[in-house]
């Protein structure tokens, strides 16, 4: 009789272990996959514009720098463009999964919950009163990041922090939030206010190196943060009860990933101002494509950068010469997926 059960659950252990490395394979490939497709539209981008230039010489400036005018054009005129485009998109796909993950909701996204509508006030308050700047602008949206979580958690705080009660809290935050944006830039002298709201729609236009590189290595960090927390994340999913008996501190490590979530989105929104709805597709689109049985930080990151490179090269080559703001082809793409997420979610309900 013991004989069977040990060998019942050696049996489920091997199984279970298989599983495990069948789906980590598929979370690799999958992430490959998609890492060499944001690099062939990033290439693509950087050959497009008024002066294009072939894929073979974009790649030949890329390394050798042998044609000064081609390296020119790609390294110091484009380059900063696509290579923020790239890091800012993984930066909120990974928001987005920690998100997702803490509040078990395909909904839970910093766009929706309401922390990048607090950062744009922070950003704003900055604008308007400071007159911006790089580093003023990028510690407002911060800060603004930071007391709208603050904020969106006391209020839904009940014993703990529920993932239905924080989307819906935040929601409403999100909301008078929005309210408060739109009165700033009424009261705004017009220059100012259509700065402001230019930058609010999110945007990727102009950036240089001196921008880029501080945002970098701020996103790298909060990139390196994130990677043990994929493991908690996985144990959250399952249950708070489940994830007390495993030793977790539960209500500590949700507020500290809750914190990373809104660093690496306001990090993103000091630089390019509230891009919505990458964080909230990337997770779910990788998710589905490596099939996890979780939301995963790797697929999340890898979409959400195929994503905003794809929406920066519609937004410069669709209706060229006048280019778009990021924001308004990730908003008109990011509506259609949400209409189908609400769709899916209310048949399987």
């Amino acid at each position: 009789m013991s004989n069977g059960i040990d060998f019942g659950r050696t049996q489920l252990v091997v199984r279970t272990r298989g599983l495990t490395a069948r789906v980590g394979v598929r979370t690799v490939v999958v992430c490959a996959v998609l890492l060499v497709a944001a690099l062939a539209v990033a290439v693509l981008s950087l050959g497009s514009g008024d002066y294009p230039i072939p894929p073979d010489r974009v790649v030949r400036a890329l390394v050798f720098g042998d044609q000064r005018f081609d390296r020119l054009v790609v390294w110091e005129w484009r380059f900063p463009r696509v290579v923020l485009a790239l890091a800012l998109g993984a930066a909120l796909g990974v928001s987005g999964a920690i998100l997702q993950s803490v509040t078990r909701n395909p909904l839970g996204s910093p766009d929706m919950v309401g922390f990048n509508t607090g950062a744009y006030t922070g950003a704003l308050i900055v604008i308007l009163t400071m007159g911006g700047g790089p580093f003023p602008t990028a510690l407002g949206a911060l800060v603004g990041g930071l007391a709208s979580a603050l904020i969106i958690q006391l209020l839904a705080f009940r014993h703990n922090v529920t993932g239905f009660r924080l989307i819906i809290v935040g929601i409403g935050v999100s909301a008078m939030l929005a309210s408060i944006n739109t009165w700033l830039i009424l009261r705004a002298d017009l220059q100012s206010a259509m700065s402001a709201a230019a930058w609010g729609v999110g945007t990727l236009n102009g950036v240089t190196w001196s921008q880029v590189a501080p945002a970098l290595l701020i996103l790298a960090a909060l990139g390196l943060a994130a990677i043990p927390a994929a493991p908690r994340l996985r144990t959250l999913e399952l249950g708070d009860d489940l994830a007390r008996s495993f030793g977790l501190d539960v209500s500590r490590i949700r507020l500290l990933l809750i914190m990373l979530s809104v660093a690496l989105t306001a990090a993103a929104t000091a630089v390019a101002g509230p891009i919505a709805f990458v964080a909230l597709a990337a997770p779910q689109l990788g998710r589905r494509l490596a099939r996890t049985p979780s939301t995963a930080l790797f697929p999340a990151a890898a979409m959400g950068a195929l994503l905003l490179v794809v929406c920066d090269f519609i937004s410069q080559r669709v209706f060229a010469p006048t280019t778009l703001p990021v924001g308004v082809v990730t908003v008109s793409i990011g509506g259609l997926y949400l209409a189908y997420l609400l769709v899916a979610e209310a048949r399987r309900n």
